[in-house]
């Protein structure tokens, strides 16, 4: 058995569970969410606790894996319907910003046009600042797929440091041609 999979999941007052044949439905104040569960686990309900198991007699060399795998999956789906998730960006850059239009989040990225990014259903984008964005949703895997792909409109750029980050994310800067001339001199000569 899977040391991650052994620990209960604690169930707060506001979630509802419902276990069915291969998922658990779980239902709260930030929304709904059906997490799938590999077919050798089994979710069991206890008072306020969830247990993750696998099924009598289920035997192989990934069982364990699979046993931790769906207790993670389903302790963030708990997570995800009571308290959500959320990811932030920031966009960084002379003339970059963000605006909401409808279900689509319109972004100026130093482009020569408009890019246009469509907010998947079950996600919620809100533009704090011109150049804070926060992606909000109760399934943690689609709001970091969501982030990652806003993210990846326009990358951090190595050199001045410019495009879409996570709040927070360090970027390696690099030095450039004419700081890395400069240390050599300018009298240096070529090797030949």
């Amino acid at each position: 058995m899977s040391r991650i999979g052994r620990a209960p999941i604690p169930l707060p007052d506001e979630a509802k569970v419902a276990i069915q044949n291969g998922a658990i439905e779980l239902s709260g104040p930030k929304g709904k969410l059906t997490q799938a569960l590999p077919p050798q686990i089994q979710v069991r309900q206890e008072g306020k606790l969830l247990h993750v198991e696998p099924l009598p007699g289920a035997a192989g060399e990934r069982l364990s894996a699979l046993h931790g795998l769906a207790r993670a999956l389903v302790a963030n789906a708990v997570h995800g319907v009571t308290q959500g998730f959320n990811k932030s960006l920031e966009i960084q850059g002379v003339g970059y910003r963000a605006h909401l239009s409808g279900t689509k989040l319109v972004l100026q990225l130093g482009f020569s046009h408009p890019v246009d990014f469509p907010i998947p259903p079950g996600i919620t984008v809100t533009v704090e600042k011109p150049t804070l964005l926060v992606v909000s949703g109760v399934d943690r895997q689609l709001v970091g797929e969501t982030a990652a792909g806003i993210r990846q409109l326009r990358p951090p750029e190595p050199y001045n440091g410019t495009g879409i980050r996570y709040l927070g994310e360090y970027v390696l800067r690099k030095a450039g041609k004419a700081a890395a001339g400069a240390a050599g001199g300018a009298g240096a000569k070529k090797p030949a």
